[in-house]
């Protein structure tokens, strides 16, 4: 894939330092190294100016970075309220962005811009969370967001070090088992019910079998024994008409 040649004209976190020579995506340094002024094309023209150039440069670097180590020490250990409406369970009803958590911090007397917010994560419930801000390429610190419904929630929060809807988990963490035990108490009854009612069908049904199978047999015995007294009277009816035809003789 095709790269182009850039000079870093300072720290950029996983690529290099101020005066390292790297390769990057034409996308990259087009979209973001080159108009944010982090780094030059790496030309004849290029190289030679950053070296002659090299120590104001640096200079101008470490002012910058001074400069950003006395902001970071008045934002060490914040802690900003963004207070915002939220479900019963805690989920946000609109997005938490980094120009929302700038002017937060703003608020409490040290101005950042939103582009300093590193906003690597998603806010979409209330709670405690930590964000870092990129006051200079090397100097890094981490504030707290407090994200809440009202300010008395969020001093709740602050306090316990938990998000408000903790407690209401539980809470229903103890009461659903037992709106288990009741269902599947339920669930048993009516199973319970549907067996008995099935046995009982069962044995109606086997009875009425049984009646059938036992009518059946008598009907059987019955046309049986009709039929023998049937012949019997054809036979005693032909010995009488013989006995005559021999008086007659």
């Amino acid at each position: 894939m095709m790269s182009v040649n850039v000079i870093l004209l300072e720290k950029v976190e996983n690529l290099g330092v101020i005066g390292d020579t790297v390769s990057v995506k034409p996308g990259y340094a087009r979209n973001f190294l080159l108009p944010q002024g982090k780094a030059l094309r790496a030309t004849s023209d290029n190289i030679a100016y950053f070296e002659k150039e090299k120590a104001a440069i640096e200079k101008v670097n470490a002012d910058k970075r001074a400069e950003a180590e006395k902001v970071a020490k008045n934002l060490e250990g914040l802690t900003v309220n963004i207070i915002r409406q939220a479900s019963e369970g805690g989920q946000l009803y609109g997005a938490i962005n980094a120009r929302d958590i700038a002017e937060a911090v703003s608020e409490k007397g040290t101005k950042i811009r939103r582009g300093m917010v590193d906003m690597n994560q998603t806010f979409k419930t209330i709670g405690l969370f930590d964000v870092n801000v990129i006051l200079h390429p090397e100097v890094i610190v981490s504030v707290q967001l407090n994200v809440a419904r009202s300010e008395d929630e969020a001093a709740i929060q602050l306090e316990t070090g938990e998000a408000a809807i903790v407690d209401h988990q539980a809470e229903n963490a103890v009461e659903v088992p037992e709106a288990v035990e009741e269902a599947t108490a339920e669930v048993a009854e009516e199973l319970l019910e549907e067996s008995a009612l099935k046995a009982k069908q069962a044995a109606e049904e086997a009875e009425a079998q049984a009646a059938a199978e036992e009518a059946k047999k008598a009907a059987e015995e019955a046309a049986k024994a009709e039929a023998q007294a049937e012949t019997a009277e054809q036979e005693e009816a032909a010995e009488e008409a013989s006995e005559e035809e021999t008086k007659d003789a």
